[in-house]
Parts: C-alpha cells; structure tokens; sequence
C-alpha cells in the first residue's frame, strides 16, 4: 500500500485534529497521543474514529519503530 505523500501531508486525526504517522507495512495510520490507529484499505485511509483501533503503549512503540526504518 502506499499513499499519496500530499495526501499524508494533510491528513489529521478526526478527533484532535493532530498529525498521523503512516506505518505503511502494517496498513495503519497512527495517532501516538490518543493510542489509536486507523486504517488503510485499498489504499483508502479510513478516518472514522468508530473504524479505529486502541494500541498498547508497547504496540505504538512497535509501530513508531517500523515507521522509522
């Protein structure tokens, strides 16, 4: 999957309006405040907060090193 670098630049979270970290191998979108991540379907990011997902502290970890390299 891979999404649109412009389209990354403007994509916020719907509930704190906060910028997402894209963790394109696992297909999500991740807001490592609010400990959710949402996600990408067909290349689609799905930005409903009721399509999210709660993440462990351990699992945002996880995530954020992926999106690293």
């Amino acid at each position: 999957m891979s999404l649109d670098p412009q389209l990354l630049e403007i994509l916020v979270c719907p509930e704190d309006k906060g910028a997402l970290v894209y963790v394109e191998s696992e297909g999500v979108l991740l807001n490592e405040r609010l400990l959710r991540t949402y996600p990408v379907r067909d290349d689609i990011p799905v930005m409903l907060i009721d399509e999210a997902s709660q993440v462990s502290d351990d699992e945002v970890q996880r995530l954020l090193a992926i999106a690293a390299g």
